[in-house]
């Protein structure tokens, strides 16, 4: 017994965004304040995850905020050929010594300032506990990053992303703007369809969590987002019910190794990758995905 299109159409719907535009327009005075020790140096604040993409639901309560520093960067030069690494190589100039430690100290420093004990540094973020109408809030500190595909020391070609270090960790990349601009991409090319589609299926992931059916953070939002990236466009249709059966109907016959994730510079299903998802969390995810269907969202 499927789930019926009135409850689809419910789950489709975007959930508020005026207290998590309010907290991000606290967070990011904060962030560009005058007084903070990088405040001469090039950074963009912007959202990131379900808000920056316009795709949470009522029970999404985090604000994703990334501080990007634009003054330094990181690369990887793999791609390279040899004439093309030596050219970069003899262009490396020794720099300035500012490095992202320092860099994610300062950002730690303006936002315990603002917001005291509430704002306190994680593994990778820093966190900020939800106050009043502030919602709870985790702010990563980033810097630029280029995957680079040719240098000829007169031009070059490089994907422009971030990255940053976990505490103890090894440096983590990501491309957080092409995964923005593909999802939207797709939510243009499916008619307004792509969006209301992750809703659907972020809200059936929570009820499966409520009910004790699947453990909490086995499905991230993200890869949701990447799964359904990889549906060809039309299978969204205006039946809220044949799309959902449509996709996951592609999903399950497709060639999962080939899959990719929405910002399409990482493999969305690998093993033990933190830019890819567990295989098997996903396959576990699919099927109890379908019974939750089949028994009509119980």
């Amino acid at each position: 017994m499927a789930i019926a299109e009135s409850q689809l159409e419910t789950w489709s719907s975007q959930g508020s965004v005026t207290q998590s535009s309010q907290t991000y327009a606290t967070v990011k005075l904060a962030l560009e304040s005058k007084d903070a020790a990088y405040a001469g140096r090039l950074t963009y604040c912007f959202l990131q995850g379900s808000y920056g993409n316009d795709t949470n639901v009522y029970a999404d309560s985090d604000v994703d905020v990334i501080i990007k520093m634009q003054d330094i960067f990181y690369y990887d030069t793999s791609r390279l050929s040899g004439p093309d690494l030596a050219a970069f190589n003899q262009s490396l100039s020794t720099g300035s010594g500012y490095n992202y430690d320092q860099f994610r100290s300062e950002v730690t420093t303006v936002l315990q300032k603002r917001f005291g004990t509430d704002a306190s540094p994680d593994k990778k973020v820093i966190w900020i506990k939800p106050n009043g109408g502030r919602r709870n809030t985790d702010v990563l500190p980033a810097v630029q990053f280029r995957r680079y595909h040719r240098f000829t020391g007169n031009s070059s070609d490089y994907n422009e992303g971030i990255c940053f270090w976990p505490t103890g960790g090894d440096r983590v990349e990501n491309f957080p703007k092409q995964h923005s601009d593909n999802v939207t991409t797709k939510h243009q090319a499916t008619s307004s369809r792509f969006k209301p589609t992750v809703r659907i299926w972020k809200n059936m992931r929570n009820r499966m969590i409520q009910n004790g059916v699947i453990r909490d953070g086995l499905a991230p939002s993200y890869y949701l987002e990447g799964l359904l990236y990889n549906v060809p466009n039309e299978n969204f249709v205006a039946n809220r019910v044949q799309t959902f059966e449509n996709c996951l109907k592609w999903i399950q016959a497709s060639k999962r190794e080939d899959l990719v994730c929405a910002n399409y510079m990482f493999w969305l299903l690998r093993e033990k990758q933190h830019t890819s998802w567990s295989p098997q969390s996903c396959q576990t995810f699919l099927a109890e995905l379908q019974k939750f269907w089949n028994n009509g969202g119980k």
